[in-house]
């Protein structure tokens, strides 16, 4: 394990870090492994400050961590986590990460964007050109050129590009929604590039995509499996699921399994053992378990029988074929004729027979077991059948609706009753999240049986105009960047590309017009948690200082804006952000009648709710009384085989077809395009090639703050076997590439990942320069291929080859 290790932290760093901790809770996200104080403690004796404001950490990990703010003579000195809560699951205290806790690095970034800049004209979109405007220009230009698009081309050639950079946002987030929407619309999206395939293909099984129990809930079973799911990591805050696993674990000792083709941070810190798999492999490794169980009766068969369709052919929807069931399949009945035994399996997944037994045995003799999956499984080419695969496993062990079990989807969480603001969009067709670049490309095209677009048979034009609200998604987090951007360069494509953000980031620069926003600490807002598992709560977000240089809030901008169209009075009405805030407290008071009034928030900051049931199960009432709850399905009940699925399979198109573009009733294991097969026989691009969330970084976010670049630089997973036959050290520097393009970054030579796999830190900014991008974003390498049903991003499913540079 040496090469893991020798990254050493040097003195001048450590005490960097220390002195701006200031003695608290340095490092608080790893403070239950690193000894640290868990509660933050008061300013050093002698240090005054004119007051410390409530904030929060906005970007999109799916946490809402708690920040105070300590200002002087109008700048922020200090940054300071939560001072309420405790140290336990419940009424836990909202410990910001690395990432939160370098938040004043970005406010204070010198590369911030300071004014309204427009692309000169002449100039190539990315070429790094730009000319300062003014405040009163930006807003006239894209008022006229907007009135110009949808007069010359309709209002559904106005797109609103899917962006999360302040989803954690409310009037942050829906001042630009609700002024666009009453513009007149646009056409919208639907999914998302963390869970388009998850959310997509779980109704047909469940009638509506569900998660699972929380987290703390694991307490009550035998066995947890984190399935590809990584949450010390991707829900890093100490007050979130990071928390409740590292609590839970150590406190009640539950035996835990980590399969991923990682040994990641989870498995490092909370799991018993690490199972690796290959990429893409697990409805394979699903199979194989339930041979096991069917054929060893370990499988619970009442369960079955009384609340699932599909599972054997007794049980099946009229006028479904023969031998279609999910045990046919297994059994080798089915139309592939082939046995799921663990030695098939194996040759697939490349985990051994024996041990694939053994897992069967005990996932099925755990009474309960909780498995948990997460979202990297179904960011695959056969992403929607990979999830549905799994949450199988707890029906045939009827764990579903009790605690210490599950549904086998992502953990679960209890909701904040929060009252939203934005508009809603008159529109109504909206396309799969990650169409968008075909949508300005050949728009028209586009079909709902082909492409998946809602509300129409098809798009009715092009999109000529998109408005970039706080998101890297443009030429950083879409696929294949350089076919991309080609497509951004031809302006008579999209006519006019508006962003609005705190950087220059790499999708700012394939822009028209940049507007610079201020970030969270300079607004004022209120916002609820998102995956918090068993407390829910609200944070008071209050202005710390001043709007620097000449940037502007998105509500001041959209009153602006909506100024120019004739229609402030309806954007505002009548009220200022600050008002607004006021008036959403109010509203939400009417679901928790006990919410403090806006002078206890101002005081107290956070205010939260404990799950009165303890913890979270889902799907009770229908484990209870299925026939008083019925799913939303068509029969009812969990429908392992999908009548509906096989009806649509007759209907939509697949135009020239890769493998695995089928569309199919059960989740069986489907071989891709670039897939595991392909690798082991392709020469030219032998490596999957996988990306991962990054400590460094939420997505994007972040990705230039110096702290945060420091602790935790970009590295490429690459394993032993593979460096050494690659001549690669680690720390040297590497090229990954394939047809689509060529990345270039350190190595970081690990025997944490499959041999045969590279991943790659998924957010690092494009940055191209002599044909190689020398930021390493994976999606340089990523392909523009959606998957089948949900036409998601499948930006797991790559083979490339690694040289050193």
């Amino acid at each position: 394990m040496s090469p893991v290790t020798d990254h050493r932290v040097s003195r001048r760093t450590f005490v960097t870090w220390s002195g701006v901790a200031g003695g608290s809770a340095a490092l608080v996200a790893t403070a239950a492994h690193l000894g640290m104080p868990s509660r933050a403690t008061a300013s050093p004796a002698g240090r005054e400050v004119d007051k410390t404001v409530w904030n929060s950490c906005l970007v999109n990990c799916g946490s809402r961590c708690v920040l105070r703010f300590e200002v002087k003579d109008g700048t922020i000195v200090r940054e300071l986590p939560d001072s309420s809560g405790t140290n336990e699951i419940v009424d836990p205290q909202l410990r910001p990460c690395v990432r939160g806790r370098s938040l004043r690095r970005r406010v204070y970034d010198p590369n911030r964007i300071k004014k309204p800049m427009r692309r000169k004209p002449g100039t190539l979109r990315g070429a790094g050109e730009w000319e300062e405007i003014s405040w009163d220009e930006a807003m006239e230009t894209i008022a006229s050129e907007y009135k110009r698009i949808v007069s010359t081309y309709g209002q559904e050639s106005i797109y609103n590009q899917y962006a999360s950079g302040v989803t954690g946002g409310n009037i942050i987030l829906g001042s630009w929604s609700r002024l666009l929407s009453q513009m007149g619309g646009y056409v919208g999206w639907y999914g998302s590039y963390s869970t388009s395939q998850i959310t997509r293909s779980m109704p047909f099984m469940y009638g509506k995509r569900f998660e699972s129990n929380s987290i703390a809930d694991s307490k009550h079973s035998k066995l947890v499996i984190y399935w590809g799911n990584n949450p010390v990591e991707t829900r890093m805050s100490g007050g979130n699921n990071m928390w409740s696993a590292q609590k839970t674990r150590a406190d009640h000792g539950v035996r835990t399994i980590v399969i991923d083709p990682r040994y990641s941070d989870t498995a490092v810190t909370i799991a018993d053992e690490w199972i690796p798999i290959a990429p893409g492999t697990d409805a394979a490794l699903v199979a194989a378990l339930a041979y096991v169980m069917i054929t060893e009766d370990l499988h619970d068969q009442q369960f079955l029988d009384t609340y699932c369709v599909g599972f054997d052919e007794d049980h099946m929807p009229d006028g479904a074929p023969a031998h279609a069931s999910y045990r046919s399949y297994v059994e080798g009945l089915g139309p592939d004729g082939t046995v799921k035994t663990p030695e098939w399996a194996s040759e697939i997944t490349g985990i051994p027979a024996d041990r694939i037994r053994s897992l069967a045995r005990e996932i099925a003799e755990a009474k309960p077991c909780s498995i948990l999956q997460g979202w990297g499984i179904q960011r695959q080419a056969n992403g929607e059948y990979s999830c549905r695969a799994i949450m199988i496993l707890p029906l045939l062990t009827g764990n579903v609706g009790i605690n210490g079990g599950g549904n086998g989807s992502r953990e679960g969480t209890i909701p904040f009753p929060l009252a939203r603001f934005g508009g809603e969009n008159p529109i109504l067709t909206k396309i799969p999240s990650f169409k968008w670049s075909e949508a300005i490309d050949h728009g028209t095209e586009l079909t709902a049986t082909k492409d998946g677009i809602q509300g129409r048979d098809a798009l009715e034009t092009n999109f000529k105009m998109m408005f970039n609200i706080a998101g890297n998604i443009t030429m950083n987090q879409h696929s294949d960047l350089n076919a991309t951007r080609e497509i951004l360069l031809d302006e008579t494509k999209c006519e006019l590309i508006v962003t609005v953000d705190t950087h220059m980031c790499a999708s700012a620069q394939y822009s028209d017009i940049v507007l610079p926003s201020t970030t969270n600490a300079e607004e004022v807002d209120f916002i609820g948690s998102e995956y918090a598992g068993d407390t829910a709560y609200a944070i008071y977000v209050d202005q710390a200082i001043a709007p620097l240089h000449d940037t502007k809030s998105h509500y001041d901008m959209c009153t602006l804006l909506a100024e120019k169209m004739g229609m402030k009075d309806e954007f505002t009405e009548g009220r200022t952000q600050e008002e607004w805030r006021s008036h959403l407290i109010e509203e939400t008071r009417a679901a928790v009648p006990d919410l403090w009034s806006e002078e206890e928030f101002r005081e107290k900051g956070v205010f939260r709710i404990n799950n009165p049931e303890g913890t979270f199960v889902a799907n009770r009432d229908f484990r209870e009384d299925p026939a008083a709850n019925p799913l939303e399905t068509p029969s009812g009940l969990i429908e392992i085989y999908s009548q509906q699925l096989a009806e649509m399979a007759e209907e939509w198109e697949f135009p020239n077809p890769l493998p695995g573009d089928v569309l199919i009733p059960l989740p069986e294991y489907v071989p891709t395009w670039e897939g595991v097969e392909e690798a082991r026989t392709n020469e030219t691009y032998p490596l999957q090639c996988i990306g991962h969330h990054f400590k460094g970084r939420t997505h994007s976010s972040y990705a230039t703050i110096d702290w945060t670049v420091e602790a935790h630089p970009q590295r490429i997973w690459i394993s032993t076997e593979d460096a050494a036959a690659r001549g690669i050290a680690n720390g040297d520097l590497i090229e990954v590439f394939n047809d689509r393009g060529r990345i270039s970054s350190p190595a970081l030579v690990t025997p944490r990942i499959v041999p045969g796999v590279i991943s790659v830190p998924q957010g690092a900014w494009y940055d191209l320069k002599d044909g190689i991008d020398q930021g390493g974003c994976i999606n340089t390498l990523t392909k523009i291929h959606a998957s089948p049903l949900s036409k998601g991003n499948p930006q797991h499913t790559n083979l490339v080859q690694v040289v050193k540079a």
